[in-house]
């Protein structure tokens, strides 16, 4: 039983580091990686969402003969729709998985980003998954967001700084840390929220985990 975690973007270091952390959650499960094979190193804008749909929709997964599930790891779910129609394997989106664990039991919650770009994208991702009226708000880090990408201390000071406002603020009941290349932040951030903080690979693991292990395993509820 294999579960494949795509990469959308071509950075084989955030690759590495979300699998990383995927297996850490799910021991039990053999969980192998792709990267992108064009299109950028970091999801930043909705063009360069689009290209990373072009890109998951290129993978060969046919070369996986035991698959059992995919992980679309980016925080937009670019191809995430695209797989569902070809695959007779349920896919799960970081996005998707993070926003419901979020707004699990009626919880208003907040996404802490990195990328201004992208919240129109954000946002229609919490519409497509039926929790839009639960978004308090997309928070984005404040400073040059190469700067806040390339320094890894800053990164998690300038999340936890946003994650802070989320719940002071907008009255966020949680929040999820939006986008693969934030896993690490994420992961090193979980332990000081006030309010239950929603890591997505991790998230993304245990919800295609649920669905191969239920009744069908075909398809995600």
């Amino acid at each position: 039983m294999t579960i494949v975690l795509i990469n959308p973007n071509t950075s084989p270091n955030t690759t590495e580091a979300m699998v990383k952390i995927a297996r850490e959650a799910l021991p039990q499960a053999c969980i192998t990686s792709v990267t992108a094979a064009f299109g950028s190193p970091l999801i930043s804008d909705e063009p360069a969402l689009a290209v990373a749909a072009e890109a998951v929709r290129a993978i060969d997964l046919t070369r996986f003969a035991d698959l059992e599930g995919v992980i679309v790891a980016a925080f937009g779910d670019p191809g995430l729709d695209a797989l569902r129609q070809t695959l007779g394997v349920p896919v799960v989106g970081i996005a998707e998985a993070g926003m419901l664990a979020a707004a699990r039991g009626g919880r208003r919650f907040s996404v802490a980003t990195t990328t201004p770009d992208l919240v129109d994208a954000i946002e229609r991702r919490a519409e497509r998954y039926g929790i839009r009226k639960q978004l308090a708000s997309v928070r984005l880090t404040a400073g040059d967001l190469a700067e806040t990408m390339e320094t890894p201390g800053l990164l998690i000071e300038r999340l936890g700084a946003v994650v802070e406002a989320a719940v002071s603020q907008d009255g966020a009941q949680a929040v999820v840390i939006g986008g693969g290349p934030l896993a690490v932040a994420a992961r090193a951030l979980s332990s000081r929220a006030r309010v239950p903080l929603i890591e997505p690979v991790p998230e993304a693991v245990r919800r295609i985990w649920t669905v191969i292990s239920g009744p069908s395993g075909k398809t995600v509820p």
